[in-house]
This record gives structure tokens, sequence and C-alpha cells, in this order.
């Protein structure tokens, strides 16, 4: 019980600190409609999967979803759903930081403490980490779950239903997984479980999650494979990058935007190091990567986007065997005749890394100056809806918005369904409220993408009138009556 909360305080306390260095946590579009679906769900109402562009929903995530319910209709200055993007966000540094011990952990078991630690480093200080992690994408915890998966197994050899229960709960957030699922049977019939007794219930958890996903999608949307074809419809729409044509130039490009290059230069040679002097302690990472990595070319191969966050299992396994650069030489024997070989080349990898430092810094500045000014705008929107007055209000209705972006957080904000908030760019309306960006800056920092299909910013409609504006917006509204 003592170690249980020690390890809970630390969590807290490393999530305390990925906050202060992030600044902010800043829900991303997805996970912002995920908890509007999960209100909706809530109410004994179908979630609208049909939105333009609606994101993949994640069975797991709607689920955690529906937990929130009560905090998504509760009002904290006249704004509904705040307290549930607050813990959802406050959440997302908790995930973030077990995702760090875990690490730890896996790289403290394969290569020892040292190695851990800094694998653990590595992995919580990329900006691409922090940066999906600080924004709510429902990748860390899907990390957590298969890397917690591989800790389990490590810990205790083909444990079968423990390492399946995880796998079967990360196939509810990310179709890999399922893959994954798949192998680790394979291993297990391999190394002589065949008892039909036994392999039945662990077949069964590993078809759990592809089962409970595709019944998802059919109650919703009436087609169990919504979501394998609404996530490659949404592809196509944005040109999003797809197909194994591409995935040798990307995958490379994207770990190294991840990782930066004193890791990659420390991983490779701590992976070769590895496998020749210390394979049996290797042999499990360098499996999970190569499944990985078909997992990822299978997601390609079926026209699902090729986006860097499904490359942070390989990039966390990479920054492990970093450690393992760096530090696995200290599991050799003193007397073994490649021990100073190795340590030569984990003190060329920690110079490395070392000399990295200040670009690094500058690049964790970048994402929290981005994520502040990002939030601010978000507050001077909710500013906008706070009562009294309210410029933006339910009742006056539809309320229109400069693109897709804003949708699920004002259906939160103001309590209504996503189809009572609509793009401007995909509908002229003749009444209702308009919302739009008081200048080219908050257009740019908040609401376009690179690859938003239409990058124009409507005008206000005929016949809407001004009625509020601050920094960053400017309401106009038409409610005859």
């Amino acid at each position: 019980m003592i170690r249980a909360g020690r390890a809970a305080l630390g969590v807290a306390l490393l999530a305390a600190l990925l906050w202060l260095v992030a600044g902010h946590g800043l829900l991303n579009y997805d996970t912002l409609t995920t908890l509007v679906w999960g209100r909706d769900l809530a109410r004994g109402e179908l979630p609208d999967y049909d939105l333009s562009l609606a994101p993949t929903p994640h069975p797991l995530a709607t689920l955690a979803a529906v937990a929130l319910a009560p905090l998504s209709v509760h009002v904290v200055d006249g704004v509904h759903g705040e307290a549930a993007v607050t813990v959802t966000a406050a959440f997302a540094f908790v995930a973030l930081a077990v995702l760090g011990v875990v690490v730890y952990a896996l790289g403290a078991a394969w290569f020892g403490k040292a190695a851990g630690a800094l694998a653990a480093a590595i992995v919580l200080t990329r900006r691409p980490v922090l940066d999906f992690g600080a924004r709510g994408y429902v990748d860390v915890p899907y990390l957590v779950l298969v890397l917690g998966a591989l800790l389990v197994e490590t810990r205790r050899p083909r444990a079968g239903a423990p390492v399946l229960a995880l796998l079967a709960l990360a196939g509810l957030i990310r179709p890999e997984a399922w893959l994954f699922s798949a192998a680790y049977l394979a291993w297990l019939v391999i190394g002589g479980e065949r008892d039909p007794r036994r392999l039945a219930p662990l077949i069964a958890l590993a078809a759990t999650a592809p089962v409970l996903w595709a019944l998802s999608d059919l109650v919703v949307t009436g087609d169990p494979l919504h979501s394998l074809t609404g996530t490659r419809d949404n592809a196509a729409t944005l040109g999003r990058v797809t197909g194994l044509d591409d995935v040798p130039l990307t995958v490379p490009r994207r770990l190294g935007e991840i990782l930066r290059e004193p890791v990659l230069f420390g991983a490779a040679g701590g992976l070769v190091l590895a496998w020749w002097l210390l394979r049996d302690r290797a042999r499990l990472g360098v499996v999970t990567g190569i499944v990985a990595l078909a997992a990822f070319c299978v997601l390609a191969a079926a026209g699902l986007p090729i986006l860097g966050r499904y490359l942070l299992l390989p990039a966390s396994i990479l920054a492990i065997f970093c450690g393992a650069g760096a530090f696995g030489w200290l599991r050799l024997p003193p007397e073994h005749p490649r021990r100073r070989l190795w340590a030569g080349f984990g003190a060329l990898t920690l110079v490395a890394l070392v000399a990295f430092i200040p670009a690094q810094v500058d690049r964790l500045d970048a994402l929290h100056d981005a994520l502040a000014r990002q939030s601010q705008i978000q507050e001077d929107l909710a500013d906008l809806v706070r009562i009294p007055p309210g410029a933006i209000r339910a009742s006056c209705s539809p309320v229109a918005v400069p693109n897709h972006r804003p949708v699920p957080l004002l259906a939160l904000w103001l309590d209504v369904r996503p189809d009572a908030i609509v793009p401007a760019t995909r509908r002229r309306t003749v009444r209702g409220t308009y919302v739009a960006p008081a200048d080219a800056e908050v257009t740019s920092d908040y609401i376009l993408d690179p690859r938003d299909i239409d990058r124009r910013i409507a005008p206000p409609p005929p016949g809407f009138v001004p009625v509020a504006r601050n920094a960053s917006w400017r309401v106009f509204r038409r409610c005859p009556g």
C-alpha cells in the first residue's frame, strides 16, 4: 500500500512537472469530439459519427467520455463542459507521466536503471511527444497500455491473459494492437501452449477488441467497418500521405522528427551492440519494433494516413535502445572483452545528447509559447459564451464558425448537438450567429491547418450585424423575432 502511494505521488509530481514545461493543456479536435459523443451517449442519444471530417471513434475513449458526461453538462461561469475539458486535460498529463514511468521500467529491466532513466528522459522531452500528450491525443494512453503489456511479459515471460488483457484495452484505442495480440498468441503457441482449454479463453480475449469495435460501429452507424471507411475517406479528403509506397521515405523522416539525430545515432548503435552482446535482453524490444512497423505498414496499405503520432511506439522502443547505447555496457561483466568498446560508444552518445540540449530546449520553449497563444485564443472564445451577456448562445442558432475546428468545443460549451455548429465554408446561413477570427494571426495560430480543405475565411453573411468582439474573435448575429 505504501509503495502504491509513493508511485501515485511520483506520477502526480511528474505530471505537474510536465504541465509546467508545456505550460498549458489544450485538447485536440478528436478528443473534444469524443467528449461530445460521450455526453450524447449518456443522454441516450446516438453520437453523430457523420459530422464533416468526424474523427475516428475510439471505443475506449468514448467509454471514458461517457463516464465524464456529468462534467460535460456541468456549468462553470456560464460555460457547459468546462469541468470535463479540465479533467481530461489533467488526465492527459497523468498519462504522459505514466508513459515516462513505464519507459523507465522497461529500459531498466532490459538494460539497467541508467538506461531506463535516459530513455524516459528522452521520451518525455521530445517536442512531438509532449505536444501530443498536452493536446490529449489517445495515442499516449495507447502507448502506455502496449508498453505496459511488454513490461508484464518482461517480468513474467509467457504471462498470457494479463498481457492480452492490456493489449485488448489498447485495441479499443488503436487497431494496431490487434496485430500485437495475434503475434503474442503465435508466440505462446510456438512456446508450447497448445492445450485447447487454455488457448480458447486467450483467443477470445485477443478477439475482444476488434469484435467490440465492430459492434460499436454497427450500433451507431449500421456499418461495422465505419471506422475504417470513415478514416480512409477523411485521409483522402485531406490529401494525407498514405499507401505502402510512401512508407520507406516517410517512416525514417517521422522518426527523426520525433527523436532527432543524436537519439537515432545512440539507438542505432545501442540496437547493434545489444543484439550482439545482450541478445536475450534485446530480443523482446526488437520483435516489438518489427511488429509495430508491420502494423504501421498494414494501416498504410489499407488507405489510412501515415501520421507521426502512429510511430510513437517504435520511437519509444528506439529511445530505450538509445539508453542501451549509452549505458548497456554496465550489464556486461567487468572482464568482458567488448565492455570498453561499448563504453566508448556510450560516452560518444552522451556527448551528442548533451550537445543537442540547447536545441531541444528551444523546441520546448516554442511549444510552450504555441500552447500559451492557442490557449489564450480559446479562452477569448469562451469569454464570448459566458453569461451575461453571452454573445454566442444556443438560442440564436445555428452558430457558424470559420471551419470544423471550433465545432466540438462550442457544442460542449453551449450544450447542443454538434450539428448546431456549422462550418461557414460549407453552409451559408440566413439567420443565427457567425463567429470569425479577429485577424490573420488568430486565423494562422488557431484556425487553419496546412491540410484544411478550404483555407478561406468566409465573411459574415448579408444582414448579420456585429454584436461583440475581443482580441481574438468577432461575433455577428441575425436573429429575427
